[in-house]
């Protein structure tokens, strides 16, 4: 069928609708149920369990992903891999590894007769995450992972962000968000013991802290230009040090948070579900202390299209790693919401 005259169909009164919301709503049912069923995955936030012949662990193809998966995690202090990698020959691949959190299960075989990549989850438990990759041999298997290595390593990360979002949902402080929403028109969801330590007309900022650890929250807006200036990593970078400068003070007289100019932020474009804002990643530092750390915040339009609104998250730890603590708060940026 035609997608558009499909899509029409959708659209005319009194077509086909009905029978096919039966269709899904039985589908969802059934999933939902099937889900509801499965145990709860196992393993650490972060970690991948790749699932290959010893051969080719540790032949290209292993290195291929160790380069990829493994490789240094960007803007943070101390060398950290994107993900902690665990590799297990398919005839160890047990119960006890298929419940785990994030797998990657590679058949290279001359049975294989396509070679392809599948995107799946919650096979053996939930909420999985299945990557697997099948090729006849070493080479078309690289091949085939040097071209959709991005979209890999993206489900991962979309995997591990929504974990952190579907928990926060449940067990929110649902006191956050109204008043955050008062302000900015929207808010992300947060987690249980998040607390908001400041809140005006222009600036929020809602943490999480602890004895060595503060995972922060902060929400700002400044008014738009209304071109492409206004995402520019000039702009954004302006804005940020002039917000911090008056709102985020330091512990000493005249010491406040600004952006280190040990590296230069990098700045991207994104769409998530419909949204669209620009991805600013750098580190933070404080002016007159020694305080730092690494922060990302996202910058987008206000629905009138008047201001830029930024929401930020930043991490320090000055005792830890910092990989897991920054992807667990940066997960919150994509749950912003005006509902």
């Amino acid at each position: 069928m035609n997608r558009r005259y499909f899509f029409s169909c959708l659209l005319r009164p009194g077509a086909f609708v009905p029978a096919l919301l039966l269709v899904l709503l039985l589908t969802s049912a059934c999933g939902n149920r099937r889900k509801a069923l499965l145990p709860n995955v196992s393993g650490k936030a972060g970690e991948v369990i790749v699932v290959m012949d010893k051969a080719y662990w540790n032949g290209p193809f292993g290195q291929l992903l160790r380069d990829s998966l493994a490789a240094d995690c960007p803007f943070l202090p101390q060398k950290e891999p994107l993900y902690n990698l665990a590799d297990v020959p398919p005839a160890s691949f047990s119960k006890l590894f298929q419940l785990h959190r994030n797998l990657i299960l590679c058949d290279v075989s001359p049975q294989v007769e396509k070679a392809d990549i599948h995107f799946g989850n919650d096979v053996w438990a939930a909420p999985q995450c299945v990557v697997r990759i099948n090729a006849p041999d070493e080479e078309t298997a690289i091949q085939l992972c040097r071209e959709n290595m991005t979209h890999i390593i993206n489900y991962i990360e979309m995997a591990e962000r929504k974990r952190v979002i579907d928990n926060t949902r449940k067990y929110q402080e649902s006191a956050l968000r109204p008043p955050v929403k008062a302000v900015f028109g929207g808010s992300p969801y947060f987690p249980s013991g998040y607390v908001l330590k400041k809140i005006n007309d222009r600036f929020a900022w809602i943490a999480y802290e602890t004895t060595y650890v503060n995972q922060a929250i902060l929400i700002y807006q400044f008014p738009a230009v209304g071109d492409e200036s206004d995402f520019s990593r000039q702009t954004l970078v302006e804005h940020r040090n002039e917000m911090m400068k008056e709102e985020v003070p330091g512990m000493f007289e005249n010491s406040y948070m600004t952006t280190s100019t040990f590296a230069e932020p990098a700045l991207r474009f994104v769409k998530y579900e419909g949204r669209y804002f620009a991805e600013l990643r750098g580190y933070w530092e404080v002016f007159n202390d020694f305080m730092g750390g690494p922060f990302v915040s996202h910058s987008f339009y206000s629905p009138d299209g008047k201001r830029v609104i930024t929401v930020e998250a930043f991490v320090y730890a000055p005792k830890f790693d910092k990989r897991h603590y920054l992807r667990q708060v940066e997960s919150l940026l994509y749950s912003w919401s005006e509902e």
